[in-house]
């Protein structure tokens, strides 16, 4: 092959990947929105019009989502044009079940799901933070909306692979495996099961079944496979800080004064 070839190959190896890197990135900053901030007419509206969820770029074809791609669009697809105000209440108290209250016992934060007793804003918390730090971002009103929240997570996510570069990619890897996957799924399964609408419902699953099969995906651009979740664990687990022993003075060992 000539080195012509060799080049334009290359050009359209970048340009798949700086179109996939952005796609994800717009997806990801969509399902961030919709775990936010209540939905409104304005959003539903847009909603119904864009044909969600099926207007993603990422195209999901992993066990499961198609059934869950079909329940929400189904759902979707069911609101009435101009939402009357018991479909928005409805709504509207479910967000606050899950994102505001805790009602549902299924906190959208890191720390709840992986602190040995549910507490939030634990030392996840400052892992992520510092992550956030190397990266010359910082969690505006972190006390209402922690920096291991389920939104800035995906909000960082979105920032860094639309880097588009392999040690950005490699980067959104590494975050998925020792941050958001660890937890994201038992946050998913608790909301469908416990959740008023399908709509929210479907939300969560939605969020976690995207990002196993974003990081599935991650692992082949990257030829890098997936590390065991038994490996992760390890790897995060909490080292004991090392005890200090005063030295003590031992005749004949050291010399003394």
């Amino acid at each position: 092959m000539s080195a012509v070839a060799d080049r334009t190959l290359e050009n359209e190896t970048q340009a798949l990947l700086d179109e996939f890197c952005q796609a994800v990135s717009d997806d990801l900053q969509l399902l961030a929105r919709l775990h936010a901030k209540e939905l409104d007419e304005a959003i539903l509206g847009t909603l119904k019009r864009s044909g969600f969820p099926r207007c993603l770029g990422l195209r999901l074809t992993s066990e499961g989502s198609e059934e869950v791609l079909a329940h929400l669009q189904e759902t979707v697809e069911a609101w009435p044009e101009t939402p009357d105000s018991r479909l928005l209440d409805l709504l509207a108290a479910d967000f606050a079940a899950i994102y505001l209250n805790n009602s549902l016992g299924a906190s959208p934060q890191e720390s709840f799901w992986l602190d040995d007793e549910h507490l939030v804003m634990q030392r996840q918390m400052f892992q992520v933070r510092e992550i956030y730090e190397r990266h010359g971002l910082e969690v505006e009103n972190w006390r209402t909306c922690a920096d291991d929240h389920l939104v800035n997570e995906l909000e960082f996510l979105a920032r860094v692979i639309a880097g588009e570069g392999v040690q950005d990619i490699r980067e959104v890897a590494r975050f998925l495996d020792e941050h958001l996957l660890r937890w994201l799924d038992s946050f998913a399964i608790r909301i469908a099961g416990r959740c008023d609408t399908p709509f929210y419902a479907g939300l969560a699953m939605l969020t976690s079944l995207y990002c196993e099969e974003l990081r599935n995906l991650l692992a082949l651009i990257l030829d890098e496979p997936r590390p065991s979740a038994e490996e992760i664990e390890e790897r995060m687990a909490e080292k004991p800080e090392p005890i200090a022993v005063p030295l003590q003075y031992v005749p004949g060992v050291s010399p003394s004064w």
